[in-house]
């Protein structure tokens, strides 16, 4: 298995494939919701992608939260490959990369379904309240990085 920094259109849309197949068709996120600013090219944020068996099951990106601040978002992992460290592995590529960059915290919205998996990761649940993202409760969560 592998994760790898996205840097060509043909990575990208790899990476949105993951997406669409995990939030769209399984989550019933609207594609309009899904995909946004920073999915207009490589160089809008911080696409990854992992791979596993020669091809790609796994997709995050993360951007600037705010000075300091790295948030991960859109991880995504096809469901056969739940369970098998796919999901891990994107969140600590991305993890190293912001810390390389320069960030010292990262947060993230994470579904309620996954609070307990980032809980594993390091991460804090920061919100008192579930929100609303896509219709999908979710909390806020951080770790130190």
């Amino acid at each position: 298995m592998d994760c790898l920094r996205v840097t060509t259109e043909e990575e990208l849309q790899r990476a949105f494939s993951v997406r669409k197949e995990v939030f769209v068709e399984e989550q019933q996120v609207p594609l309009d919701l899904e995909m946004d600013e920073y999915d207009v090219s490589v160089d809008a944020c911080r696409h990854f992608i992992a791979e596993a068996d020669g091809r790609t099951v796994g997709a995050s990106r993360w951007k600037e939260y705010e000075p300091g601040t790295a948030k991960l978002q859109r991880i995504a992992v096809l469901k056969s490959y739940r369970g098998t460290g796919v999901g891990r592995l994107l969140v600590q590529t991305m993890e190293k990369d912001a810390a390389a960059q320069g960030y010292r915290k990262a947060v993230l919205d994470a579904q309620v379904s996954a609070e307990e998996f980032y809980k594993k990761l390091g991460y804090v649940t920061e919100s008192t309240e579930t929100f609303l993202d896509a219709g999908i409760p979710h909390v806020r969560m951080s770790k130190a990085l």
